[in-house]
């Protein structure tokens, strides 16, 4: 068995995984996201990795009842934010996570003068202010002696991985935002120089070459109760892991990750930049260095539901009955999705980007307004889809795939038929990852998560092709109006 564990921003997760893709129940922890003032969103890298440690002791109790061998150690977690460490692995200050903004004014710089739209042209990376340029380029500007304190300005992933394994490296998959050449595997020293970060690149962790383990070291495996010396693999991270989990084979597959965010993304053997109307996005090396991944990290997802369902004093388990009462179109309410303090950053970048509900009336339900919503994210999710170009099959995973009535909402404004994944496939596909680089690859067809069909409804297609047309036109005007 493999000791999955997958970081996320608020709940670690882990679990045992066997080489058939058999899983345990699953263990979580929580850790603090702080939110500060001046759009500043802040973890701390002691308190993550107590978690870690939390939920892998828990599995390696159920391994020692099962009388299970552990292998390995699979992480996966999440990507972006800037996680400063010296060179024992301590946090220089709080890491600053992928929802942080206070980095919007740069990035705004950087949009106005080109900087943004070169980068993305070089390594295919749409910068977003929770990115690590600009909240490298924010730290030089104003705190400056954080830059020099620290050894490496790395990941999530990376940062566990050095305080377990005493190794300072780094994911392909999480170096590739935002100055990695994703063909070549090496950074783009024209990128860093046009954001100014030239004098930063010793803190650039070089990227691990795919199938390398590193033996954990023997006071963390007493920690972890663990042997000393046991193989750790390091990613790649939350959105690579999930698309690979669900099933991602074939170059067109698309994958939609419906969770505290939502991410877009399909595999391809193309290295090119995404094309669209704006520098967003990412392009990101995966564990196969004939295949990359185009991704959409949209900001919206579960986290603009969980804050409308509880301001109308709405539970989670009474979403699907509500979805039910309202009907296609949300009885003339539409919506806008974007609920993140820091605006958005795919299919396009605006720090300003708010959301909005239109159409309302004295006999607008609470339903109407939560279908609304549902309905607006799903017009995002094509949005993305459309901008990536996904031609296969396309899987759904995440908090929000298990709603099955916003599922088929996502069906029917996507115009094909979903395939859900129920199981933890972040796991999975860092789990997937492991085997392969311990000489067991497993096999394609047996590993792949169990999945559910979700038809799409041939009226529902027809009605959301034109709620999608009036969405991109509302969502024009309103960019219109955020940039005045």
């Amino acid at each position: 068995m493999i000791v999955g564990v997958d970081v996320g921003t608020s709940v670690t997760k882990a679990q045992l995984i066997g080489r058939d893709g058999h899983t345990t129940p699953a263990h979580e922890a929580r850790s603090t996201v702080y939110t500060l003032p001046g759009n500043r969103v802040e973890q701390d890298l002691d308190e993550v990795i107590g978690t870690v440690i939390t939920v892998v002791r828990a599995v390696v109790a159920d391994a020692r009842r099962l009388g299970e061998p552990i292998e390995a150690l699979a992480l996966t977690g999440q990507g972006d934010g800037l996680w400063l460490r010296d060179a024992k692995g301590a946090g220089v200050g709080r890491a600053l996570s992928w929802m942080d903004g206070r980095a919007a004014g740069i990035l705004d710089g950087w949009t106005a003068d080109g900087v943004a739209h070169h980068v993305h042209q070089r390594t295919g990376a749409g910068m977003f202010p929770g990115s690590a340029a600009p909240l490298l380029a924010h730290l030089a500007k104003h705190e400056p002696e954080r830059l020099a304190d620290a050894a490496v300005a790395g990941y999530c992933v990376d940062a566990i991985v050095q305080r377990f394994t005493g190794q300072i490296t780094v994911d392909a998959s999480d170096a590739s935002q935002p100055f990695l050449n994703v063909a070549t595997r090496t950074y783009d020293e024209a990128a860093l120089d046009l954001c100014g970060l030239s004098p930063y690149r010793r803190l650039l962790a070089e990227p691990a070459p795919p199938g390398i383990l590193f033996p954990l070291l023997p006071d963390v495996a007493a920690q972890l109760g663990l042997p000393p010396g046991l193989p750790v693999s390091a990613g790649p991270f939350d959105i690579p892991a999930c698309g690979f989990g669900s099933g991602l084979a074939q170059p067109g597959d698309g994958n939609l990750i419906i969770g505290t965010t939502l991410a877009s993304q399909v595999l391809t053997d193309d290295p090119a930049p995404v094309t669209g109307d704006d520098p967003a996005g990412m392009l990101l090396a995966t564990p196969d260095e004939r295949r990359y991944l185009r991704v959409m990290p949209a900001m919206i997802g579960t986290a603009g539901l969980d804050w409308l369902l509880k301001l109308l004093g709405v539970r989670i388990a009474e979403l699907d009955a509500l979805l039910t009462t309202s009907p296609l179109g949300a009885g003339g309410v539409s919506a806008l999705p974007f609920l993140s303090a820091s605006g958005e950053r795919a299919p396009f970048v605006d720090a300003r980007a708010r959301g909005r509900l239109d159409g309302l009336s004295p006999l607008t339900s609470r339903a109407d307004l939560i279908r609304a919503l549902c309905e607006s994210v799903a017009y995002s999710a094509r949005h993305c889809m459309e901008t990536l170009g996904v031609t296969g099959a396309v899987t759904a995973c995440g908090g929000g795939a298990r709603s099955a009535e916003w599922a088929r909402i996502f069906a029917g404004v996507l115009g094909t038929d979903l395939y859900v994944c129920d199981d933890a496939v972040g796991i999975r596909g860092a789990a997937q990852v492991a085997w392969q680089a311990l000489g067991q690859p497993v096999d394609a067809d047996r590993w792949r998560a169990q999945r559910r069909t979700v038809t799409a409804d041939p009226a529902a297609i027809e009605f959301y092709a034109q709620g999608y047309a009036d969405y991109r036109h509302t969502l024009a005007a309103a960019r219109d109006g955020w940039a005045r």
